[in-house]
């Protein structure tokens, strides 16, 4: 058999793909993947959005790489602080872009720990060095950041600075100023990602870090956790000549994404409607939020310590006593699904917390607590087997 290149065999695979196959089994509650609730898609919108693709032929024509000419309007039109904007399929392939376009084996980028385990994948393609900046609740230590980009040649530096997936930290105003002011110190490219901004259930939006850089930046989006994540549409936001790379490569890579799905998209998140979707969507989110919490703090106060996310789909406990392997490996038998912390560090980093990761958006207030008590007993009986 024809042997897989050394960038994919140096490539880590994803605990969070794999465990889906695992979850399938009946009665498992699953904490480990971060899945929207399917009963709250927007429906009706969806089907009028999908009735009306009936009635344009032309949508099911090739295409051009950049996109549907409409859906980059609508989208610039919200976001006035970028140039330009390129239309991917979910904003994974626009980061997966930008690293085929900016990375050359061996160059440095940077990213928090712990961080998104699907971006840690993407740059073991590149080949690329993986370095780290210590994270706090309101975002990167500055002193570290500073430390780490004077010593490095750093080509960017990549964050999701609203409720972070894994660890749900928003960064504070301050933070992100300090950041982009290090940034253009040091002539660093910044890479924002920004799949769970919309999902803010406490306080006031905070300024994009984008919008604060004075250098290079790309502001990537996603409709997957309010619209939904079939439809596997994303952007990427930057100036013009930043974008033309992306451009080229994406024409190599896929042509363009679907374009029944880019205008599907467009018609549901411009139908009048859709707004009140987004607040009914926030306010049951943040309940179960609330459940998951609770649950917690009802069950596991001994066992894990945790801050209360402002938004986004997950908390992240740090266990007082615990492997989060071990427990992780526990759980599955107890049939409850959670995702071990150590999977957000790059592979020949260091794990500085023994922590998992809890999605609390795709089962309800009953079963949520169930999850919890069965790895409450999970924890329990390895402590007493310990």
């Amino acid at each position: 058999m024809i042997e897989p290149s050394n960038r994919v065999k140096h490539t880590k695979e994803s605990y969070i793909r794999n465990i889906l196959k695992v979850i399938q089994q009946p009665g498992m509650l699953s904490l480990a993947g971060g899945l929207p609730d399917a009963h709250r898609f927007p429906q009706s919108i969806l089907a009028q959005a999908a009735a009306e693709l009936a009635n344009q032929p032309t949508i099911y024509q090739y295409g051009a790489s950049e996109g549907l000419t409409e859906l980059r309007e609508f989208i610039l039109a919200s976001k006035p602080f970028a140039e330009e904007v390129i239309i991917t399929s979910g904003s994974q392939q626009a980061l997966d872009l930008i690293a085929r376009c900016y990375l050359n084996p061996g160059d440095q980028v940077l990213c928090e720990t712990p961080s998104y385990l699907g971006a840690l994948q993407i740059f073991d393609l590149a080949e690329a060095e993986t370095l780290t900046v210590d994270s706090e609740k309101d975002g990167p230590n500055l002193a570290h950041l500073e430390q780490v980009l004077a010593a490095n040649n750093v080509k960017f530096f990549y964050a999701v600075p609203d409720f972070q997936n894994p660890s749900g930290r928003c960064w504070s105003l301050g933070k992100r100023q300090a950041v982009a002011d290090l940034l253009a110190k040091y002539k660093v490219a910044f890479v924002e990602d920004a799949p769970y901004r919309e999902l803010r259930y406490e306080g006031e939006p905070l300024t994009t870090v984008t919008e604060l850089c004075k250098g290079d930046a790309f502001y990537l989006g996603s409709f997957s956790k309010i619209a939904t994540p079939g439809m596997r549409v994303g952007y990427a936001m930057a100036s013009k000549p930043l974008l033309a790379p992306l451009i080229k490569v994406k024409q190599a890579s896929d042509l363009h994404s679907a374009l029944p799905m880019q205008k599907m998209l467009l018609s549901t998140i411009s139908h009048p409607d859709f707004g009140l979707h987004l607040e009914q969507l926030k306010s049951h989110y943040c309940s179960r939020r609330d459940a998951l919490v609770s649950a917690l703090q009802k069950h596991l106060s001994d066992y894990v310590d945790f801050a209360v996310p402002q938004g986004g789909m997950f908390v992240w406990c740090r266990l007082k006593q615990h492997q989060a392997q071990h427990i992780a490996t526990a759980a599955l038998k107890a049939k409850v699904a959670i995702v071990p912390g150590d999977e957000f560090w790059p592979a020949r980093s260091t794990v500085n917390d023994q922590a998992i990761r809890l999605n609390f958006t795709a089962l309800d207030s009953k079963d949520l607590e169930q999850a919890v008590i069965r790895l409450a007993t999970v924890m329990q009986q390895s402590q007493a087997s310990g």
